[in-house]
């Protein structure tokens, strides 16, 4: 199996970006410069996923979005404790919830949204084991 170990999503405006992840989910970002294409690192966990590493967390980044450049569209699902709270956090931080959470059954309390640029991404609630 070849587990997802870095995700990557455009931006528009890299500093409203940077403030809308750490608004709503605690993310620490580092912007880079130029010589590495103006990337910002995305930090969700302590560590990137390697031995060691909490089983499915991963980190990663964002790049200057680009009209020219096709498929700049990801998605993603950010694990959250509680979907009521998190979407609470995504609306204050300037993102916008699409609609109500659904139960995907098995597996947790599943909501879209968009983030500051655009971009749709989800939240998901784990049911307790």
């Amino acid at each position: 199996m070849n587990p997802v170990v870095h995700f990557e999503m455009p931006y528009h405006d890299r500093g409203r970006a940077a403030r809308f992840y750490a608004a709503a989910f605690g993310w620490q970002t580092q912007a880079l410069g130029p010589e590495m294409g103006d990337y910002l690192l995305c930090a969700t966990a302590d560590h990137d996923a390697r031995p060691g590493a909490p089983a499915g967390a991963i980190n990663g980044g964002m790049f200057p979005f680009k009209p020219d450049w096709p498929l700049q569209h990801p998605s993603v699902v950010v694990a959250v404790e509680d979907i009521a709270a998190a979407m609470a956090r995504i609306t204050a931080a300037g993102g916008t919830v699409l609609g109500e959470p659904m139960l995907i059954p098995g597996i947790g309390h599943y909501v879209s949204f968009t983030d500051t640029e655009g971009n749709r991404n989800s939240a998901l609630q784990a049911l307790s084991r």
